[in-house]
């Protein structure tokens, strides 16, 4: 069992601000990372030693009854010109997120420290990936955590055009089949939008977050 003195003290996400920062810095741990998340609580860090910890009061979910798929994307995705994987290469997704280039981005929020950590909780059973090859070389992907029932999606990259939608559509069918009908993707981007996604509030979220940890299921159970 972890220390006490090494648990992080969350505030309740429905009392704080906009912004929704409910504690800073403090040990990130598994530990924490799982307690976290399973209180729609996620980690933002601006560098190795500023860490706030965050549940903003507007939320970007997907909906998988919103989907939208692009008719040059479905064609794709029916061709597959690539193989895809679930929880084969942890560890090289996360680190493909951290390196790849964004645009307007000066630089990353998966730090040294957030990839040590989430790989532990990979190994712990709670974070997991999708992974895009083309014949051995890894060329897309994504990665998030189980919060106890609900997807939270971290991040994704791609080296090929449309390999982490590709990766994206090849986790939604993987969770619809165990039950899943909607995925927490936190912070709302353009080609989130354009796929269906869209943005609730703090609150609304928190009782969808709660009303699929009591389904209890099992998303990456073999």
């Amino acid at each position: 069992m972890p220390n006490d003195l090494t648990l992080i003290h969350f505030r309740d996400p429905l009392s704080t601000s906009a912004e929704g920062i409910v504690a800073l810095g403090g040990n990130l741990s598994a530990t924490n990372l799982l307690r976290a998340y399973r209180r729609g609580i996620f980690p933002w860090p601006i560098d190795e030693h500023f860490l706030p910890w965050c549940c903003p009061e507007q939320r970007a979910i997907l909906e998988f009854k919103d989907l939208h798929v692009p008719r040059r994307l479905a064609r794709l995705q029916r061709q597959m010109p690539f193989h895809l994987t679930i929880d084969q290469a942890f560890e090289a997704v996360i680190v493909s997120c951290a390196e790849i280039e964004r645009k307007e981005a000066t630089g990353t929020w998966i730090t040294p420290q957030m990839i040590r950590a989430y790989c532990e909780l990979h190994r712990l059973g709670h974070a997991h990936s999708v992974e895009v090859w083309e014949g051995d070389t890894l060329v897309g992907g994504l990665y998030g955590v189980d919060a106890g029932g609900a997807f939270s999606g971290e991040s994704m990259f791609c080296s090929r055009s449309n390999a982490s939608k590709l990766a994206l559509l090849h986790l939604i069918e993987h969770l619809q089949k165990r039950g899943v009908e909607w995925i927490d993707i936190q912070m709302m981007s353009p080609h989130m939008e354009a796929l269906g996604a869209k943005s609730i509030h703090r609150s609304e979220f928190l009782k969808k977050l709660s009303l699929a940890q009591h389904r209890k299921l099992l998303l990456f159970a073999n």
